[in-house]
Formats: structure tokens, C-alpha cells, sequence
């Protein structure tokens, strides 16, 4: 196995791995606590349109995602604000609206785009070094961001009503977990793609969510469950040379099964133990 990191491109995805592993646990556990998933899966599709572009102006895809990400998800924060419906409306043309961009931009661009299925299933292994700075930098801003916003996170997680009574502008915190949502897709979609990333964001807290309910230790446990499982799932994927983006996911889901059974197995110990005289 050591024999793989003589490759360029495979110490690339390692690196990546670990980068999507952090993005996960900490922006992963914000929307899983505030059930906003939904928006996560729009804001994933909204950002095929600044893939596109990028394709168009025959720039990095990634750049041009990058703003075209963070826009809807203002976009979604600022128009969907009112109302639960209206919110979801919003989530939903954007993201039409993303998807159509993107497709029309991509037509527009000349010649053949190679990589465009990468972007769509995810391809961890193509992952160029440029990609891993700008990934490293983004979860640097996700960090900073949560580290110094993280006693409004917190309270704005569980109950929002109360975190309004105490004078935590809400509306605010709720935009910057968007923005939030929209860096870390932008991290995950060369891994993942734009189909997958919702497996990405969810299943690690998912997984850790049943063995606590604090904030702060499921920030931690799912960055941990997060990079274990990415790249294992990496390297699973190399030594068996299938997709990798779907070995990632296939693995967090075996992961997410096994932790099923042993939180079963948990409670059926307990109820056993309460049950003897």
C-alpha cells in the first residue's frame, strides 16, 4: 500500500481526503442539527452553473463555483427567509436554475469538457494540487468562521425562538451556515461530485449523532469519522481500482449500518441488564 503514495496523484487525493474529512464533520454536523439537508442538496445543484461557467470563460471550474455557491446560498437565505415554503421554493429554483446554467454554459463552451463527469459522480484521483490549496483554504475559512461565530452556532442550533430572545441575530447566523454549506460543497464536489455530496455532509454526524447530542463533540467525532472513513474509502477504491467518489460513499454507508448495530446491540445490553432481578 505504501507503493501508492509514490504517486503524485495519489498523495493529491489523500490530502484532499483529509480536507473533505474536516469540511464534513464541521459543516456536516451544522445542518444535520438544524434539518436543513434539503438546502445543502440545492445549493450542491445551484453550483453546476459556475462549473459551467468556468468551462465557458475556460477558467478552473472550481473559482468560478466559488461565488456562483455563495450567491445562492444568499440567494436562498435572503428570498426563502419568510417562510418555510418560501425557503423551499427558493431551494428549488435555484436549483433548477444552476443545473440549466451550467448545462447551457457547458454547450456554449468550444470543444469537449474532459471533466465534466468528475464534477458530476466525483473523481478524488484527478484532483490537481491546485485543488488541494484552494481546498485547504476553504476549510481554513470554515474553521475561523465556526471558532469564532460558535457560541451563536450553538445557540441557533436546537432553538432558534430562544437564541431570538437573547439577542443573537438569527437571520444573520442562518445566512453564514449557508455560506458555510456553499465552501464546504465546493471542497467536496471534486471528491463526491455534485450527486453524491449529500452523503458526504450527512452520514458522518449522522453516524456520531447516535452516541451524543452535544455540539462541540459531535464537531469533533465527525471530523474524525469523517477522514477515517474517506480515506479508507480511498484507498479501498485504488487497491480495487473502481470509482471513487461511489467507494466513499458506499463506505460511510457500511459504516453508517455497522453503527446502527452496535447502537441495537447497545440498547438491547441495557434493557437486558434492567430486566434482571
Amino acid at each position: 500500500m505504501t507503493d501508492l503514495l509514490h504517486y503524485e496523484f495519489m498523495r493529491n487525493a489523500l490530502m484532499a481526503a483529509v480536507l473533505v474529512g474536516v469540511a464534513c464533520g464541521i459543516v456536516g454536523t451544522l445542518i444535520v442539527v438544524r434539518r436543513i439537508v434539503f438546502i445543502a442538496g440545492g445549493i450542491a445543484h445551484a453550483a453546476f452553473g459556475g462549473i459551467g461557467l468556468g468551462y465557458l470563460l475556460g477558467v478552473d471550474p472550481v473559482l468560478t463555483a466559488i461565488p456562483f455557491s455563495i450567491l445562492s446560498a444568499a440567494a436562498v437565505g435572503t428570498v426563502g427567509r419568510r417562510d418555510r415554503a418560501g425557503e423551499e421554493a427558493a431551494i428549488g429554483i435555484m436549483w433548477a436554475l444552476g443545473m440549466a446554467l451550467g448545462v447551457l454554459f457547458i454547450e456554449l463552451a468550444p470543444g469537449y469538457a474532459p471533466d465534466l463527469f468528475g464534477f458530476l459522480f466525483g473523481s478524488i484521483i484527478a484532483v490537481p494540487f491546485s485543488d488541494v490549496i484552494v481546498m485547504l483554504c476553504l476549510d481554513a475559512v470554515i474553521i475561523a468562521l465556526v471558532l469564532l461565530f460558535y457560541k451563536e452556532l450553538l445557540a441557533t442550533s436546537f432553538d432558534e425562538e430562544f437564541a431570538r430572545l437573547r439577542g443573537i441575530p438569527v437571520r444573520a447566523i442562518r445566512l453564514l451556515v449557508l455560506c458555510l454549506v456553499a465552501l464546504s460543497i465546493i471542497v467536496l464536489v471534486r471528491v463526491a461530485g455534485i450527486i453524491l455530496v449529500i452523503a458526504l455532509l450527512t452520514i458522518p454526524t449522522v453516524i456520531v449523532r447516535q452516541f451524543t447530542l452535544r455540539l462541540d463533540r459531535l464537531i469533533l467525532w465527525s471530523t474524525a469519522v469523517a477522514v477515517v472513513l474517506t480515506v479508507a474509502g480511498l484507498l479501498v477504491s485504488a487497491i480495487v481500482d473502481i470509482a471513487s467518489g461511489a467507494t466513499i460513499v458506499l463506505v460511510l454507508v457500511a459504516a453508517y449500518a455497522i453503527s446502527m448495530l452496535v447502537r441495537w446491540l447497545f440498547s438491547l445490553c441495557r434493557r437486558s441488564e434492567r430486566s434482571r432481578p
